[in-house]
């Protein structure tokens, strides 16, 4: 039978001595992963600007000037020739997002299941994230071979309001819903350091961890704050405090892969291995995550062979 987690029991977790956590974060982890082993995903970014979002800390979001321009919608040619770049760099799963606040029915969506053909065609796992999805469609990108879809909680309930006021929480969980009746691996997560509370993060993580089934895949994200956002000015994350949401993330949700996210950029090598220990099983590579710096395929590469570290293979 499942576990339903409790605010207080997540707190708890969350909030033991920092290597008490770390180390049960760790025997949690290789109870049901590879100890040594990292995935490695790239993320294109297919369609840049121009949402209708006001997500706080979204510089594609139309309500700021933050300078990302506008772009339409890349050929299928060009995402299937960066999804062989992917590959010929290490990674076994590739992502493709858009700004959209949801899908539209119609050439771009039929595009769309074109790139997720070609992709799967590589013996890739393909992921999207591409705003809202009603049913039908997330059946047709099921249908097309997608294996995961993205769409992050952000934060939690009581703080939704204060990042986001053109969609609802319930919204969110919608999709959710929608991806897995359709049979989709879901990879959901959030972000900290928008200026939520201790009580933000335990209740974003309990809602996470009580899905049922759980998300395949949780991305960890730091804000990485973007001139022109309403969170442009918020301090940087102390990196004990990402350790401790990937330690905790990794306790409740014990087979998901714990994705390292955004804000990787400003971590030390030391605090991404401490990452690593806490139970992050998955990296992006490249220069960008849609438009947030990203540390490079080599400095990834040297690190992972550094702390003794091995990329994953494809599954067959």
């Amino acid at each position: 039978m499942k576990h339903h987690w409790t605010f207080k029991e997540i707190e708890e977790i969350y909030s033991v001595p920092f290597v008490d956590l770390v180390f049960r974060a760790q025997l949690v982890h290789r109870k049901h992963h590879a100890p040594n082993e990292v995935q490695g995903s790239v993320l294109l970014n297919i369609k840049s600007g121009g949402c209708p979002e006001d997500c706080a800390y979204c510089p594609q979001s139309a309500h700021y000037k933050t300078g990302v321009a506008r772009t339409e919608l890349v050929s299928v040619e060009d995402a299937l020739a960066a999804a062989r770049a992917a590959r010929d760099q290490g990674a076994t799963r590739f992502c493709m997002g858009a700004a959209w606040r949801e899908v539209k029915d119609g050439p771009q969506f039929d595009q769309i299941l074109m790139m997720v053909r070609g992709v799967k065609e590589l013996g890739m796992e393909a992921c999207c994230t591409l705003g809202m999805l009603t049913g039908d469609q997330a059946r047709r990108l099921k249908a097309a071979g997608l294996d995961a879809y993205n769409h992050n909680l952000d934060t939690s309930r009581e703080r939704y309001g204060d990042i986001v006021s053109t969609r609802a929480y319930e919204d969110r969980l919608r999709t959710l819903a929608n991806v897995r009746a359709a049979g989709i691996g879901m990879c959901c997560g959030g972000i900290i350091g928008m200026g939520e509370s201790l009580d933000d993060r335990c209740g974003m993580l309990m809602t996470l961890a009580n899905l049922d089934p759980q998300p395949e895949s949780v991305p960890i994200n730091a804000l990485v704050p973007a001139p022109g956002t309403p969170l442009a000015d918020r301090p940087p994350v102390d990196p004990i405090e990402l350790v401790r949401m990937i330690a905790t993330a990794r306790i409740l949700m014990p087979k998901a892969r714990v994705r390292l996210s955004a804000g990787r950029l400003a971590l030390s090598r030391e605090a991404q291995v401490l990452c690593f220990l806490a139970g992050a099983n998955s990296i992006f590579y490249g220069e960008k995550l849609l438009t947030t710096g990203n540390p490079d395929v080599d400095a990834d590469r040297a690190l992972l062979r550094d702390a003794g570290l091995r990329a994953a293979v494809a599954a067959d």
